[in-house]
């Protein structure tokens, strides 16, 4: 799960593994593989970027191949 804002300033969390695509048009704009989008105070980096961590924190839970 990722933290992010909504426009109005309200942070809410999502989870990281539902996100689509992320847009920049100029607001950033987040779409669910369920077809909800969602538009965010943080920039494109930002998602992709706590997105990528989120991914990486999972990878360390897995146990050593």
């Amino acid at each position: 799960m990722i933290q992010l804002t909504r426009l109005n300033g309200q942070p809410f969390v999502v989870n990281a593994e539902l996100i689509k695509t992320v847009e920049s048009r100029p607001d950033t704009t987040v779409k669910l593989i369920n077809g909800e989008t969602i538009i965010v105070l943080e920039t494109m980096e930002d998602v992709v970027e706590r997105a990528v961590e989120y991914g990486r924190s999972l990878r360390k839970l897995l146990p050593p191949s």
